[in-house]
């Protein structure tokens, strides 16, 4: 056998175990439960911080300028400042990211503790032991101490 099919070999049987298979499925899922919560962020949580401040707020495009350009007469948008070079700090940008993230990892919290309770069997209780079985046990009990 040579090198190149050994490699070949020993790659597909790393592609093909279970464990990569699991990541990749995860990974994909993920990347669509990315696009919910941030649907969630921008169209639930967003609108309701915005009715509760009371104003149209979009904290995507809150900024503040540390250095404009020279000779910038252009719009004061976070696109068009970065885009001539102006030094902005997008703090908007990150709270929206941040509560992105605190949401994803709530969500995440309450999936991973809804499995932990469905894996962990519930515990059965003991049948109660038959009477009959209870005075045998106690009849033995008695004949062993004489």
């Amino acid at each position: 056998m040579s090198k190149a099919t050994g490699f070949l070999k020993e790659f597909r049987d790393f592609a093909v175990k279970g464990n990569a298979i699991d990541l990749a499925v995860g990974v994909i899922i993920g990347a669509a439960f990315s696009k919910i919560v941030d649907s969630i962020v921008k169209d639930l949580v967003m609108p309701v911080i915005n009715f509760i401040i009371g104003g149209s707020v979009d904290f995507s495009n809150k900024f503040l300028v540390l250095s404009m350009p020279k000779d910038y007469t252009g719009p004061m948008t976070y696109a068009d400042l970065t885009k001539a070079g102006a030094n902005v700090l997008a703090w908007g940008n990150f709270l929206t990211i941040l509560i992105n993230f605190v949401l994803l990892a709530f969500v995440i919290f309450w999936m991973v503790k809804a499995i932990n309770r469905a894996r962990t069997p519930k515990e059965v209780a003991a049948p109660a032991t038959p009477e009959e079985v209870v005075l045998l046990r106690e009849i033995r009990d008695s004949l062993k101490q004489q």
